[in-house]
């Protein structure tokens, strides 16, 4: 008989992100395989885990064609040299693909029917570039219910500026920039390498090289630099690429598990699930989204903001981030909040992004055994907003000196 159980993150990778285009790393490099590369490293590094023992595999893309497509979760399964027992499904919520991998994975656990589980996401947008193979319905807009600007997602960034006059481009720009000094701090004390996996990659000239870090860095930006750059999205408009997610390629993968088998196998979980929520707002607007998702989160949790001691939030865009401070009473420059830095810096390969916060809150918890409650939250396309809660299993209830 299936019993509720308890939901962990044992551990997570991902593969270093590259820009996306012809000049970017992973050109050369099939989408799935990104995501095989993953799957065999999380594998590896959890060498004590049956493969026989994986219940699913959920792999998410936004765009499911190309090397993206043919049921992703069955296809890298067998790819990465996993038996042909193990099932695997595709997920698809736009920049939530990911999350929406853990938290239905998770929610499968949670009741009982899987003991572990595989999640992730991959996306190659130098491959397949946003909406590229999508055909919006004309009703959305002959309609009126969507505004065309909603699919444009540097327009719906513009538009919380429009709505919030007091979060400054200064602000924003600012934001941009410290997310750049933090990921050049992160990798100078050596935090964020250690849960990348190398990846082999073919050059322009068909000379192999290999990835072993974020491509995209641009640690010496100044504000001087970001005043200047163009708006792209409006003309003299707030948002510009320093304060953008850049265009990326790249994959992540997590292993959860239920109470059962965690004590079953002796494993040492990094997090655990507390709840998680998803939530929708205009699409006009949709860097508001993980607003309430946040607020159902918390709620679902019996939690408060004052109870969240680190932030993952996904940087989509600075403005995006900075609206959900503002509207919990957040500092800009809170250092609980991407202590790390973040997708301004590191890239935002939409459905992978998602496992990426996870893998970074939880390298956080290990060294902070003061914090017991984090965040994991993230704007969607077309109007929502996603959120996940986690409790810290080094939590000692002793504050810091």
């Amino acid at each position: 008989m299936a019993e509720i159980s308890d939901v962990y993150f044992v551990d997570g990778v991902r593969t270093p992100f590259g820009r996306a285009g012809e000049k970017g790393m992973y050109w050369n490099t099939r989408a799935d395989d990104l995501a095989v590369k993953a799957t065999i490293g999380l594998m590896e590094r959890n060498a004590g885990i049956p493969a026989e023992r994986i219940d699913d595999v959920a792999i998410a893309a936004t765009s499911q064609t190309g090397d993206q497509g043919l049921t992703l979760g069955r296809s890298v399964a067998i790819l990465a040299g996993l038996p042909n027992t193990v099932p695997g499904l595709a997920v698809e919520r736009m920049c939530a693909g990911a999350m929406t991998s853990v938290t239905t994975m998770g929610a499968s656990i949670g009741i009982g029917m899987y003991d572990f589980a595989l999640a992730g996401g991959v996306e190659h947008m130098g491959h397949h570039p946003i909406g590229g193979n999508a055909d919006p319905n004309p009703r959305f807009v002959a309609e009126k219910m969507v505004d065309p600007g909603a699919l444009n997602m540097g327009v719906t960034a513009e538009r919380i500026f429009d709505r919030f006059p007091h979060l400054t481009k200064e602000r924003s720009d600012r934001f941009g920039m410290l997310s750049q000094h933090k990921v050049q701090a992160a990798y100078d004390a050596g935090k964020i390498q250690p849960d990348l996996v190398p990846v082999a990659i073919k050059g322009a000239d068909g000379a192999w090289g290999l990835a072993t870090e974020d491509e995209g860095r641009r640690p010496q930006t100044t504000m001087e630099d970001l005043a200047a750059l163009k708006t792209p999205f409006r003309p003299h408009g707030r948002v510009t690429a320093g304060t953008s997610s850049p265009l990326t390629d790249g994959a992540t993968m997590s292993l959860l598990a239920g109470s059962g088998a965690v004590k079953e196998l002796g494993l040492k979980p990094k997090m655990k699930m507390v709840s998680f929520a998803f939530a929708g707002v205009q699409p006009e607007i949709m860097g508001i989204g993980p607003i309430p998702s946040t607020e159902k989160a918390l709620k679902k949790a019996g939690l408060t903001i004052s109870d969240i001691g680190l932030f993952e939030l996904n940087e989509a865009f600075a403005i995006q981030v900075i609206s959900l401070l503002d509207h919990f009473g957040i500092a800009d420059d809170d250092p609980r909040v991407n202590q790390w830095g973040g997708a301004i810096a590191i890239g935002h390969p939409l459905a992978a992004s998602g496992v990426r916060l996870m893998i970074q809150l939880a390298a956080q918890f290990a060294e902070r055994p003061d914090v017991r409650y984090g965040l994991t939250a993230m704007c969607v396309g077309l109007g929502q907003g996603g959120s996940v809660i986690w409790e810290n299993p080094f939590y000692d209830g002793k504050k810091r000196k």
